[in-house]
């Protein structure tokens, strides 16, 4: 059931190595879709970041770097994790028709 005045939300499932859990966020950051980025070992949430809409490239960047590093810090001790990507269902759909 879907309440008036809330948004749709897609999520995406992505399996990342540790050694590329780094850069895996930063694209996802630099994407400036996402609404928040969850990363689990093993089902159990290991970090949640809310993101900004729109937010991309330095900006993000700049505003981001403690949880990069906290990221990095993190992905020196994993090998396997669930990175969940949620983003509007507007974007999302947007992005699909674009690559048609």
């Amino acid at each position: 059931m879907t309440q008036p005045g809330k948004s749709k939300i897609d999520i995406e499932k992505l399996k990342v190595e540790g050694n590329q859990l780094v850069d895996k966020i930063k694209e996802i950051i630099n994407e400036g879709t996402a609404r928040r980025v969850i990363i689990k070992k093993d089902e159990k949430t290991m970090l949640e970041v809310p993101l900004a809409v729109g937010v991309g490239g330095a900006t993000a960047a700049i505003l981001l770097a403690p949880v990069l590093a906290a990221v990095g810090a993190f992905a020196a001790l994993v090998s396997d994790v669930d990175v969940v990507v949620e983003r509007p269902a507007s974007v999302v759909k947007e992005t699909a028709d674009d690559e048609e």
